[in-house]
């Protein structure tokens, strides 16, 4: 089978298509033909080995490989067809089209891809295209657990920093759906797009500092590593919950002061990627809540432009690689 690989960290050149052994399912394993996947931004940082937020550099390293990568095909999110199930699998069939995360095992830049069935997997949105459900896992799952943690009430003010990437469409567009006044903070060119899906403001963070107009907000989810973590508690209404998507270490340390001594809230808690949240959102997208915005696919032959597109943060939606087998 074909499969984009790379033998060593550094820029979008290093990835190259290689035919390589097709796997074989596991007895509690599911063979699943590829047809899209999702080029994120970690998918890149762990390509160049060059990652947004420092403090977990070393075990990072240690678990993808000091000198050279372990694992030689990324791609971590993904939509296809499951073409074999192990002896021991009761859930899929030979057929059933679905889509989900591979989780630290990656792979999903190639043909063929064998998960344990166990991982967070589910039946495609029925109303989506295999490249449009690709799109939809990585923001979908950690928006869908970040807006859930927020315990968002019907008509409190939103604020969304880095609303027009992977994970902040779907948070915009989950936040609509419980009844929130949002506010997205991105680049001019993402404006009309964010505003297409439901946002109600849009603040261009080149010409505007949120954090300087006087407004204040019950929520406010941060995709935004730089950002500062005092400009963002001091933004928040009495009992307003900041939530960090790309926390720093001293942020970390700073949001249990914060929590313990005010009447504001901080949250960090990683999305655990579960299977009822994929469900969910399937249903949603189903019931025409939400929707996944793809800026372009790319063949498999051009995995590294798909890439440099991703760095450039010129794209207006999400970056999808098909492997041309739908």
């Amino acid at each position: 089978m074909k499969a984009i690989v790379y033998t060593k960290y550094g820029s979008p050149d290093v990835l190259l298509i290689k035919e390589v052994e097709k796997p074989t399912p596991k007895d509690n394993e599911i063979l699943i033909q590829v047809h899209a996947a999702e080029a994120t931004k970690g998918d890149c940082e762990m390509r160049s080995f060059n990652f947004q937020v420092k403090w977990f550099w070393l075990p990072l390293r240690i678990a993808l490989g000091l000198i050279k990568p372990k694992r030689q095909i990324l791609g971590g999110y993904f939509a296809g067809e499951v073409e074999s199930v192990g002896k021991d699998v009761a859930m899929f069939k030979k057929g059933d089209r679905i889509f989900g995360c591979t989780k630290l095992q990656l792979g999903a830049y190639g043909e063929y891809l064998c998960l344990p069935d166990s991982h967070t997997l589910a039946s495609k949105p029925n109303t989506m295209s295999f490249e449009e459900a690709a799109a939809v896992p990585l923001g979908g799952l950690n928006a869908l657990h970040f807006m859930r943690n927020a315990n968002i009430q019907k008509g409190e003010k939103v604020l969304i920093n880095g609303a027009g990437g992977s994970i902040g469409v779907f948070a915009v567009q989950i936040a609509k759906s419980m009844g929130a006044e949002v506010t997205a903070v991105d680049s001019a060119i993402k404006e009309n797009m964010l505003l297409r899906i439901g946002s109600d403001h849009f603040i261009d963070y080149s010409k505007e500092d949120f954090s300087k107009s006087g407004q204040t907000y019950d929520v406010i989810f941060n995709m935004v590593a730089s950002c500062s973590y005092s400009k963002c508690v001091k933004s928040l209404n009495p009992k307003g919950r900041y939530l960090m998507g790309n926390p720093r270490l001293s942020d970390m340390l700073r949001s249990v002061l914060t929590s313990k001594f005010t009447n504001k809230k901080v949250i960090f808690a990683f999305a655990g990627e579960k299977v009822e949240e994929l469900v969910a959102l399937k249903e949603m997208i189903e019931e025409g809540k939400l929707k996944s915005i793809v800026d372009k696919i790319y063949p498999l032959e051009q995995a590294a432009e798909a890439h440099r597109r991703v760095e450039t943060e010129q794209r207006v939606g999400t970056i999808v690689i098909s492997m041309g087998t739908a």
